[in-house]
């Protein structure tokens, strides 16, 4: 996918690694998601679902993945 210009929002905890994620609002009013070191694969998802995963992450309720029991 190609990205067109835009502005990418570093992850605050990243400090000066080379090891971030960064986010970015596009005008379809869904979210990217990409990694400084895959700047070209991009992730798209909506505020409600990135907002669902980063609960899920914070109250540790995340199931793990099928395959991975």
């Amino acid at each position: 996918m190609i990205v067109p210009s835009t502005h990418w929002q570093k992850s605050s905890y990243c400090a000066d690694s080379s090891n971030c994620l960064s986010l970015s609002a596009s005008p379809d009013h869904t979210i990217r998601i990409r990694e400084s070191e895959a700047p070209h694969t991009v992730l798209t998802t909506t505020k409600s679902q990135l907002g669902s995963l980063i609960g899920a992450i914070k109250n540790e309720t995340l199931a793990p993945h099928p395959t991975s029991l």
